[in-house]
């Protein structure tokens, strides 16, 4: 397996400086893309681009030709094109646990088996082993032929999982909710006995199938919450009289209603789940990029394997489209890019994620791990210090919605926040307001407002409004406001496939301009570790003596106030 070289620092390399001459320029001459319009009458078709179903329009960024040019070429000195290609091909580039990062294997046809070979593993070959596995058991789920214990078959699904167990399958599921379901889910991530509690409310268990999703089966939140809804299963089930509470119809109930996505056979086996109904993955696809894997097969279960495979087949449109357009014209690399220029050169903390699809209202909150878990870093690949501001603070919430809420901060603020606008051409629930179709009044709120954002509004048009003086400033809108658009022909399965694989791609050219390993994430292990320290310490007084003052005295209050 190939080496894999030490990260190049990109502020020393001369097209960083070029970079920065030209930023300084630009500052210099007074940014204005009211300007760059009227003098390029081309602006708009030279920064418009298209995948197979989505369209994007670049041209509201504050770049120019010169720095699209620059930033392409920054991105191939930092080896942009390079590490793209061995990270394709199952180069370890995840330097810290000496893994292949191959998520783009888990939407390879099947007709590339044998072409992939990682580690003496046929990656694709496995791949659709797991898939057709999943499909045959969703078959019998969906069609009835799956029963539990009492003989009905299944209607509602418990997906219990944290974090990339958790947040794709949730972000999909609701994302296409517009497709007939042959059951419906419900997600427990959270540990806190809340979620359980409402998510379980109204559910027969006769009826109930759960899906334990952890690779490990250790994760501790998931496997709380797994035996929460196992004693919950099997205390309903006995109170209803379906089960007499022996071992054996206990050991018969769980086999019915439980299955897992693990590749710890044992521990899936002492639990009580049936291996045989355990579907794995590898050790080179991380959690945030795991929900084209095993862990999507709640929405296999929902929507079936058609709506599965258009979404697969996304993600490979995307992932082929990436490998092998020109830096130059390639629009994934050249967000990716375009998001470093803001971060690196204007200092912009955050980046907005604004869908204007009500069915797309979870994918700011997976769009949060996939990228501040990835490149919210401050060592590279070879432990050293980097050298650069990295990350960003991704948000975001569904249009219309956000413009009451925060858009004056975007609009108006100290803040310069790029945001990525994201809307589809139609929508499968139609409707009229009168004479007024009202997806075209929400397409017209999507556009204004990345006019508003580019444009701005003077003091002198303020003024032409009758606005009285003292009022002026308050009214004045500066444009120059970064966004991006990104319009669909409609939300299918393939193209929010193509949606998860652009935003995969971008944080990749982010994290290797950066010189990050995007894929590892120890910076969520020290909190797992101290809350196993610190949790004997609300009965144990020497576990508690043991803890800093401000842990003692939040656990004294504890103590005091716990009913």
């Amino acid at each position: 397996m190939a080496a894999i070289p030490a990260p190049i620092d990109a502020t020393q390399t001369p097209e960083w400086k070029a970079l920065q001459a030209h930023y300084d320029r630009l500052q210099a001459e007074g940014i204005s893309l009211k300007k760059w319009f009227a003098e390029d009458p081309d602006r708009v078709k030279k920064l418009s681009f298209d995948t197979s179903d989505l369209h994007f329009d670049l041209s509201k960024n504050l770049v120019t030709d010169e720095t699209v040019k620059l930033l392409a070429d920054l991105g191939r000195a930092m080896g942009v094109e390079s590490r793209r290609d061995a990270m394709y091909a199952g180069v370890h580039i995840n330097t810290t646990e000496d893994r292949a990062v191959l998520h783009t294997a888990l939407r390879r046809p099947v007709s590339d088996e044998g072409k992939f070979i990682v580690d003496g593993q046929d990656t694709v070959k496995d791949v659709h082993e797991v898939l057709d596995r999943m499909y045959a058991f969703a078959d019998k789920v969906r069609s009835g032929e799956w029963k539990g214990v009492t003989g009905k078959a299944i209607e509602t699904v418990v997906s219990i999982g944290i974090g990339g167990s958790d947040l794709g399958p949730v972000m999909v599921y609701e994302a296409l909710k517009s497709y007939p379901r042959a059951v419906d889910v419900r997600y427990i991530s959270n540990i806190d006995p809340n979620d359980a509690a409402e998510k379980l409310k109204g559910l027969d268990p006769e009826t109930t199938l759960v899906i334990v999703v952890s690779k490990t089966f250790t994760t501790l939140e998931t496997l709380t919450n797994a035996r929460e809804v196992k004693a919950w299963l099997l205390q309903t089930l006995r109170e209803q009289g379906a089960i007499d509470g022996s071992a054996e119809q206990d050991a018969a109930a769980i086999l019915h209603h439980f299955v897992a996505v693990s590749t710890n056979h044992e521990k899936v086996a002492e639990f009580g789940i049936d291996p045989e109904n355990a579907f794995g993955f590898w050790s080179w696809v991380g959690g945030r990029y795991s929900v084209d894997a095993a862990v999507g097969l709640s929405i296999i279960l929902a929507y079936g394997k058609e709506v599965f495979e258009g979404f697969l087949a996304g993600f490979h449109d995307l992932d082929e489209y990436f490998a092998q357009t020109p830096l130059e014209e390639n629009v994934v690399a050249l967000l990716g890019l375009i998001n470093v220029w803001y971060v690196n050169f204007f200092k912009a903390k955050s980046h907005a994620v604004l869908p204007y699809d009500q069915y797309l209202h979870r994918f700011p909150a997976y769009l949060q791990q996939l990228t501040m878990e990835s490149n919210g870093k401050s060592t590279r690949w070879d432990g050293t210090p980097v050298t650069t501001e990295t990350g960003e603070i991704f948000w975001g919430e569904a249009g219309t919605n956000g413009q009451h809420a925060f858009y004056q901060l975007i609009h108006q603020g100290t803040q310069m926040i790029p945001a990525d606008f994201i809307a589809f051409v139609n929508t499968p629930n139609p409707a009229k307001d009168g004479d007024q179709d009202i997806h075209e009044l929400f397409l017209g709120n999507f556009l204004a407002q990345t006019k508003a954002l580019a444009f701005g509004k003077t003091a002198d048009e303020v003024r032409a409004e009758g606005t009285a003086e003292w009022m002026v400033p308050a009214r004045v809108f500066t444009g120059n406001r970064p966004t991006t658009s990104i319009f669909g022909e409609a939300l299918t399965p393939h193209a929010l496939g193509e949606l998860i694989a652009l935003y995969e791609h971008i944080t990749f050219v982010e994290g290797t301009v950066w010189g990050l390993d995007s894929y590892d994430q120890w910076g969520v292990e020290l909190g797992k570790q101290l809350a196993k320290q610190i949790t004997p310490a609300f009965h144990d007084d020497t576990a508690l003596e043991a803890q800093d003052a401000s842990t003692q005295a939040l656990i004294a209050y504890y103590r005091a106030h716990r009913q």
